[in-house]
Formats: structure tokens, sequence, C-alpha cells
């Protein structure tokens, strides 16, 4: 009888708000939660969206059609001033941190890039034997995120081979937010036999669970998505805010969760509190759920002889 080697790894999902416009006690606040998923012996963690550098919810940065305010530029250049260059030394802090904690990490983070100063909201992978191995900078930044962050492009599609050991790897992806809802970004990733498929995010809404449990079934993949908790109080003295809001509100709820391949939610979703969700999950259950649809280029369930995606990984061609 043929032994099935088992493929068992702890993943780990990290709820928490950004300290904004607060690097250092950004960071402080990230390596507690890897050390508690550490602890917990988890082999990769996930942070929500743009984590490092902030999500600046309710700011205009002074932005009106046709008008700029001298205070919103100044706010604005506070919010540069707190993204990272990717590479640069947040990203060596972070691989040293990976090394130590023998995890592999998706961060959410708000990158400059250094030749132009454009802001990208990216999600960086970290493996714990080579450091930052891939970045995904969001294709397309929802609403009023258009005036502040750019578009990524092809060249940061990436799905990474992460090898625990040599008998146990996994392939990982990342998709920011709003994205998860470009069929044909979910598409490419499936296509590259994506199986695990991670999705920071600050969509606190109830509804965004519906969203991950259909593209873990819809990419017959585990889904792992790491959502922010804040409370009004939570936001930096001079921050826009809502009127009359009431500081111990809740001004992101969260949300985060990890679902297995054929839809069943293993842990949260986790609302209305910071916390770390962690689960065992099992890769060969991939190919078990692959038994009735299998949704990747050559797949069972692809008509690749009605349909073709073409995408352009070579980035903008001028």
């Amino acid at each position: 009888m043929t032994v099935i080697p088992e493929k068992k790894l702890t993943v780990g999902v990290v709820q928490a708000g950004t300290p904004l416009y607060d690097l250092d006690a950004t960071m402080e606040k990230l390596e507690k939660y890897v050390a508690e998923a550490s602890e917990k012996a988890v082999d990769l963690l996930v942070f929500p969206e743009a984590y490092i550098g902030g999500y600046p919810k309710y700011t205009t940065f002074g932005m009106h059609l046709g008008e700029r305010t001298p205070a919103g530029r100044d706010e604005y250049l506070r919010y540069h001033s707190n993204a990272i260059e990717v590479p640069g030394p947040v990203t060596d802090r972070l691989a040293g941190l990976a090394a130590q904690a023998n995890l592999y990490m998706v961060v959410g983070i708000i990158e400059k890039e250094g030749t132009t100063g454009t802001l990208f909201c990216t999600a960086i992978h970290i493996d714990p034997q080579h450091g930052l191995v891939a970045k995904h900078r969001k294709i397309m930044p929802t609403a009023q995120e258009r005036t502040v962050w750019g578009q990524g492009d092809g060249t940061t599609l990436p799905v990474v081979t992460f090898e625990r050991s040599s008998s146990l790897q996994a392939r990982v992806s990342s998709t920011i937010c709003w994205e998860n809802y470009v069929p044909m970004l979910r598409q490419h990733y499936y296509n590259k036999g994506v199986q695990i498929y991670c999705a920071p995010t600050v969509d606190t809404r109830e509804v965004w669970s519906s969203t991950m449990t259909h593209i873990a079934l819809e990419g017959r993949c585990f889904v792992l998505s790491a959502n922010q908790f804040m409370r009004f109080k939570d936001f930096p003295e001079g921050h826009p805010l809502p009127a009359n809001h009431d500081p111990e509100a809740i001004s992101m709820a969260g949300g985060s969760m990890i679902v297995s391949p054929l839809g069943e939610v293993l842990a949260g979703p986790l609302r209305e509190t910071e916390g770390l969700l962690t689960a065992e999950i099992d890769l060969n259950d991939i190919i078990r759920a692959k038994l009735d649809m299998d949704n990747g280029l050559t797949g069972h369930y692809n008509r690749a002889d009605i349909f073709k995606l073409l995408v352009n990984e070579t980035g903008y061609q001028g």
C-alpha cells in the first residue's frame, strides 16, 4: 500500500491595527505577534493590508477636485515618511525576525519607491531562510486610495514556493483587499498553482467572509485573510475623524479568518478585538478538493478551448 506523506503546516493571521505615523511602535507590535506565533509553532504568518505604514482611514490629505491644501501636503509628508523602501532596513529587520522565529511572513506595507517617491500598497514575502523573496503591489487602489497610491503592474504577481523541508513545500500568493474582486487576477494565481492564498485587507464588513469562502472554493486553496482592528481612540491626535465619534467605538472591526479548500472556516472570523488566529492545515486537502473541481490552467474545470487569460508580467511598455 502506498504511504502518503503528511503535508501539514500551522498557519496564522494577525488581526491588529497600525500605530499610525509611528514606525517604531508598529515594528514593536509586529514583533510581539511574531513572538506569539513562534511560541505556537506557526509556519506561515499573515499581517493585514498596510500594516507597516498604516491605512489612513478618514483622511483626505486636504484634496478636493481642483484644490489641495498646505495642511494636507504636510499630512502626506508625515504619511510618506513612515512608508518603507523594498528592499531596505525594515525588510532586513523582518528577515532577521523571520529567521529567528523560523516562519514565513506575508506583511502588508506602504512602500515608497526610491527613485520616484511614489507610494504603493504592497504585500511583501519574507522567507525564514532567504529573507525578502517577493513583493506584490496592489494593481488597482480602490476609490480615493488612488490619490495617494500608485498602481502595481504585472511584474509583481508572484506565487512563491515556501520550502519548509525537502518533502514539504507550499505555493503562496498575496492579493490585497478589493483586488480579490478582480476575477482575472484570481485566475492568474490559480493558474500558477497557488496553495495558500493570502488576502491582507482592511475590509471589515461582515460580507467579506463570503468573498474569502468563495475564493477558497473557487481556487481549491487555503485562504488566509488578515484584517485590521482599531477603535477611534487608536488614531493619533489631529487625525481627521467623523464628527461626534465615541473614542471607545470601533472604527475597523476586523474579520480575519482561515478557510479550507472546501470552504470550511477553520478559524474566525475574529471580530471586535485584536488577536492571532491559527489553524493546522493539510496540503493534501487541496488534492482531495480537486477531485471534482480543478480551476487551474490545465485543470479539468478549465475550458482552455473556449477561454484564454493573457497576463503581461513584463510591466508597462513605453
